[in-house]
């Protein structure tokens, strides 16, 4: 996993430079409706229907609360004395409350924990005979992770049975640990750092971790046959703004023990920051590939501006053919992802190559109601990499689909300078165009698929690739694009229509390109005096675009 604290550096080194330089629902199956819209709750609409912040929130078919085929966990994991009912809308009920006064810091680990190294803390294990529901009829059990190192923000975590909620314990001996020492902190600390859940993902003999939640309001997850990549996170604010990155975090969670036979299982989180407090529900559903349905009602404790639905985070250092490496790598190419993909409310499908930059940039892509967007890892072979341990080659992709009306607003891109493979320097996220208002609760609601691809282009062409070199013209580039899976009777009939912002187009021609079952497009780009141009090209034949419109940010070379 990246090194947090050197992430939070990393955005809050950022921000500086920029501004230099300018359950009652979740104890039942729900059908999917799609007509719900993101927006403010009167206070009317409130005091009349106690239950429409819970009900406003589209409930996709979901994993439900087991009633049945389950036994309880053993009295060393929880505490039943302190036994709760429990809901969907409890979480709800303790945002809403929570965001009524100003936010109280969060308990954090002693000191002698948080001092620890990372040798030391990688050596603290969950005790595997006290993993939740591990010795238990459920294809599912939970490791929980001890407070320490750069996790120092302590976490309450509770399960969920028949309704019922009960915290879970922490003791000296809830962990192996290198001293008895470490031991004794940790029941004094008397709560966790976060969690991650096992499945049989790639072999029903053996459970595989697929899902961890640990570190603010990040997350991470897998589906079969991936490795561990992008990251993702609850709620993204003030991402490389001039005052400096506010990091949400996932203070208390609960977790619904899933019957014998389910293959899903729910996870709420209570989410708190300055500005802001939130109820999310997680039905998570591994496999190939892994899915996540979110749902998720905002309480805002100020106006926040700049705010992040659905945050994408990730690295990118360099592709080896549009953006090369400044110095000598035996990659070829090295990143979790290599593009950014996007369905617009019309439909349209965008593709964005990524950029490891000089300086940090920004990118705004106008839009009303989308229809999705992700973060892919198109490459997907071997010998794009050539790293024999990180396997990038098996990193997920992502795609987010909102699952109600997420209104207008803008798909951000932040591309941040990094000189470190270990760094996420990428980040994307929807932001509605009016913010979030105080006192104003909103819901919104969406699917996160882990998949190997962008999953509405399964069979249709794709832009798998593209390139720059100077040109045979003076004082020009050639730029060259790569669709595969393009099927073209007359080459004659292709044509390429682009449009710059700044520059001028001297010619375009494609040629058909057998080694990808697809077609070559290049583009010959005059920049004249220009410092940045936005190039926009589309291909068409008879007129008609047959393939995603690709997006590149054009940047002098300094």
């Amino acid at each position: 996993m990246h090194n947090l604290t050197s992430l939070k550096f990393f955005f809050i080194v950022v921000s500086v430079l920029f501004s230099a330089i300018t359950q009652a629902a979740t104890s039942q199956t729900n059908t999917p409706t799609n007509n719900a819209t993101i927006k403010p709750q009167s206070d009317a609409q409130q005091a009349t229907n106690k239950e429409a912040e819970a009900t406003a929130v589209v409930q996709p078919a979901s994993p439900v609360s087991a009633k049945e085929n389950t036994k309880p966990v053993s009295g060393t994991e929880k505490d039943e004395k302190n036994d709760y009912a429990f809901s969907s809308q409890t979480v709800i009920n303790l945002a809403r409350n929570l965001a009524k006064s100003p936010m109280v810091p969060p308990d954090v680990a002693p000191e002698m924990l948080t001092n620890l190294d990372a040798e030391t803390y990688q050596k603290i294990d969950f005790q595997q005979n006290k993993a939740v529901w591990g010795n238990t009829p459920t294809p599912f059990s939970i490791q929980l992770f001890a407070p320490g190192y750069l996790y120092k923000d302590l976490v309450s975590i509770d399960v969920v049975e028949n309704g019922r909620g009960f915290p879970l314990d922490v003791s000296a001996s809830s962990f192996t640990t290198p001293t008895p020492k470490i031991d004794e902190m940790i029941a004094k600390a008397g709560k966790y750092a976060g969690l991650r859940l096992h499945y049989p993902l790639n072999s029903s003999s053996e459970n595989d971790e697929f899902i961890v939640f640990q570190g603010a309001s990040y997350f991470r997850a897998i589906s079969k046959g991936q490795s561990y990549g992008l990251s993702f996170r609850g709620l993204a604010i003030n991402v490389a703004q001039p005052m400096g990155e506010e990091f949400p975090r996932f203070k208390h969670f609960w977790i619904e023990r899933p019957s014998v036979t389910q293959k899903a299982i729910v996870v709420h989180a209570l989410l708190d920051s300055q500005s802001v407090t939130g109820a999310f529900r997680f039905g998570i559903y591994p496999g190939a590939p892994t899915r996540v349905d979110v749902q998720a009602t905002l309480f805002p404790r100020v106006d926040i501006k700049h705010v992040g639905l659905a945050p994408l985070t990730s690295m990118f250092m360099h592709d080896g053919s549009l953006d090369i490496s400044d110095q000598p790598d035996y990659h070829p190419e090295l990143h979790d992802s290599d593009g950014l993909q996007i369905q617009t409310g019309k439909g349209e499908m965008l593709w964005r190559p990524l950029n490891n930059p000089k300086n940090l940039q920004i990118s705004a892509f106008v839009d009303t109601s989308p229809k999705g967007f992700g973060l892919i890892q198109r490459h997907n072979k071997f010998h794009d990499y050539q790293d024999l341990e990180a396997n990038y080659q098996n990193r997920p992709s992502s795609w987010i689909k909102p699952l109600n009306d997420w209104g207008a607003g803008h798909i951000e891109l932040v591309e941040i300078p990094s000189n470190s493979k270990h760094n996420d320097n990428i980040v994307a996220y929807w932001q509605p165009k009016d913010g979030l208002k105080k006192d104003t609760p909103y819901t919104y609601s969406y699917q996160l698929t882990l998949p190997n691809d962008t999953p509405t282009l399964a069979g249709k062409p794709h832009i798998v690739r593209s390139a720059k070199a100077a040109s045979e013209l003076e004082n020009s580039q050639e730029l060259l694009i790569d669709y595969s899976n393009l099927t073209v009777t007359d080459i004659n009939k292709v044509t390429v229509d682009i449009s710059a912002s700044q520059g001028k187009i001297l010619r375009t021609r494609v040629i058909k390109n057998p080694h990808i079952h697809g077609v070559r497009a290049y583009i010959t780009f005059d920049p004249l005096e220009a410092d940045v141009a936005e190039l926009r090209a589309q291909l068409k034949e008879n007129n008609q675009p047959i393939a995603s419109t690709w997006l590149y940010r054009w940047l002098k070379q300094k």
